[in-house]
């Protein structure tokens, strides 16, 4: 496992010290590893989202169901 050290103003290595009591975190690294993986499903879900904004903003949808499929393998067939 990588290395990286910190620095924090007093204030905040107390806040950090405090939450890692507070919730049980065995460690003040323990603590900033599940802030970061937070942070990353964060930033997963605001990708998420502008795709389906973009995806809205594309045209009308299109009914995916069985018939679609069915179309599809037809349409696949005659082809090959």
């Amino acid at each position: 496992m990588a290395t990286m050290n910190i620095s924090l103003p007093e204030t905040l290595k107390k806040f950090v010290d405090e939450q890692v009591d507070r919730a049980g975190y065995g460690s003040s690294s323990e603590y900033v590893r599940e802030l970061i993986r937070r942070d990353r499903i964060a930033e997963g879900e605001r990708e998420l989202a502008a795709l389906m904004r973009e995806g809205l903003a594309s045209g009308d949808g299109v009914l995916v169901d069985r018939r679609f499929w069915a179309k599809k393998k037809a349409a696949l067939r005659q082809r090959g």
